[in-house]
């Protein structure tokens, strides 16, 4: 059997592995790197523009990103991290966009205001507070609240249309936010990978299993689908960014690192508008507050989005429960991930949060009218026959072990190593691809030490990240510096 030898195995399709092998190639031109995606097509699964938010997750509306803590303060810890990432996320695609990988920076991403809106006395105190917190901090330094209907009428036309004006009702708005097709970044990013050499892209092709070998190198038995000829690669370095598909990959791994960890599947459902006359009218990202129990994927939102250049509103997402952990993947996928490492923590988790087990259930059990009442909160004067149902992607979260529970449920993003760094995954969901370039820069520092103390590949890095090594908050005019040539190079400058 042929064996090809890479330095760079990049599982899955996706913006994840996109974004890293592009970090590695302008680093390291002379790079070997193979990347295998098991559908017929890249960006298919979670980075597709369907199956994901398209939010440019900044920390601006999300109110998940901000919770309130026992005393009645709000802890914007989290938020400032979510937003902190996203910069490095921009600073990257204004590098690519000067560098001609995108036709336009509007090819992928959009203006659309970050706007929360929320109704009655609890929640309006509660974004008060929100406010009054995250606009101290100089990353939120733009923000505005009103609890003046016709200033809301203003921001969100379509939400404050028809609504009772006795209701109390209050909201916060960032002019910068960004709609993102991130299944367009993806398909741009491999596009320009693909034409440099010492790149290649496998298609309908899966991992089966991985063998260490005694000069450490992986061995990676590859079937091709469709035919089912079976491969060997070997490969220095593996990188596992194949969505919900990494986890049953990190189990079969079998590095020490990955024991105990699970995965709890949940798919979405939006409603989708594509009648002009309506979509004209709202353009923005409104989130609201979560129903109690529901995941943060699960948080309602009426967004502007433009997906292969065709502009929609999408409401939702409305949660699911499945055992699938790809949307193309199989029932059993659930079944198959259980382990005898993984099943404590995964039964202390199903016991601790029947809250969210029972608030799956009333999602799926919900009727056409029931997700027209819900998104009448947000646009009262919807109509059933503007709207259509459509299935969005899955998400795998994090069950992990926990000295204290047990088990724990994760909703955030994890980052997985082998000891020696040659090994990674990555597991969970929201922010996700908001945050890729961030994450991947922190792959780079853990599996390629020497190279990132380099003078090389730093002096690469601020070219790319200017901000690289530096906290934006900690200097204020360079904060303002990075986000002038961000927003102006991506075209999300306010008029």
């Amino acid at each position: 059997m042929a064996v090809k030898s890479v330095d760079v195995l990049l599982v899955g399709g996706g913006v994840m592995s996109a974004t890293l092998g592009v970090l590695l190639k302008q680093l390291e031109p002379s790079i070997n790197i193979l990347m295998i995606e098991r559908n017929e097509k890249v960006a298919l699964e979670s980075s597709d523009g369907w199956n994901n938010a398209g939010t440019g997750h900044a920390a601006y509306c999300e109110l998940n990103y901000t919770p309130e803590r026992s005393d009645g303060s709000i802890d914007i810890d989290k938020a400032v991290s979510i937003n902190s990432a996203f910069e490095i996320s921009l600073q990257f695609w204004s590098y690519l966009v000067n560098k001609g990988f995108f036709p336009d920076p509007q090819h992928f991403i959009n203006r659309a205001p970050h706007q929360s809106f929320v109704w009655g006395e609890k929640n309006v105190d509660f974004l008060r507070k929100r406010f009054a917190a995250m606009s101290q901090h100089p990353l939120f330094a733009g923000m505005e609240y009103s609890e003046d209907p016709a200033v809301l009428a203003n921001w969100m036309p379509l939400i404050m249309d028809g609504r009772d004006p006795t209701d109390k009702v209050a909201g916060t708005r960032v002019l910068h936010g960004a709609d993102v097709d991130f299944g367009s970044i993806t398909r741009d990013l491999i596009y320009n990978l693909a034409k440099q050499p010492g790149f290649e892209l496998l298609v309908s092709h899966e991992v089966k299993s991985f063998k260490r070998l005694a000069d450490q190198t992986w061995s990676v038995s590859m079937r091709e689908c469709i035919q089912g000829k079976v491969e060997q690669i070997h490969s220095k370095f593996i990188f596992l960014g194949a969505g919900g598909g990494s986890l049953p990959l990190l189990q079969a791994a079998g590095i020490e690192e990955g024991a105990g960890y699970g995965g709890f599947p949940v798919s979405g459902q939006w409603l989708v508008c594509k009648k002009p006359e309506v979509v004209a009218r709202h353009s923005a990202k409104v989130y609201g507050k979560a129903p109690l129990g529901a995941p943060p994927m699960s948080v309602p939102h009426l967004d502007t989005r433009v997906i292969d250049g065709e502009k929609a509103l999408l409401f939702g997402p409305f949660a699911g429960f499945t055992t699938k952990f790809l949307k193309q993947g199989s029932f059993l996928d659930l079944f198959k991930s259980i382990r005898p490492n993984n099943l404590v923590p995964m039964m202390r988790v199903g016991l601790r949060h029947t809250d969210l087990t029972r608030y799956l259930i009333s999602e799926v059990m919900l009727s056409t009218e029931d997700r027209l009442e819900s998104l009448r909160g947000y646009y009262p004067q919807a109509k059933l026959e503007d709207w259509q149902l459509a299935i969005a992607g899955q998400r795998v979260q994090i069950i992990k072990k926990d000295k204290k529970l047990g088990g724990k449920l994760e909703f955030g993003t994890e980052v997985i190593s082998s000891a020696d760094g040659s090994l990674v995954a990555l597991l969970g969901a929201s922010p996700g691809a908001s945050t890729a370039v961030d994450t991947m820069i922190g792959i780079l520092e853990t599996s390629f030490p020497t190279q990132m103390a380099s003078e090389a590949w730093l002096e690469k890095l601020h070219a790319m990240v200017p901000s690289y090594g530096q906290v934006l908050v900690d200097d204020i005019e360079l904060l303002k510096r990075v986000r002038e040539y961000t927003l102006t190079t991506l075209k999300l400058t306010p008029p």
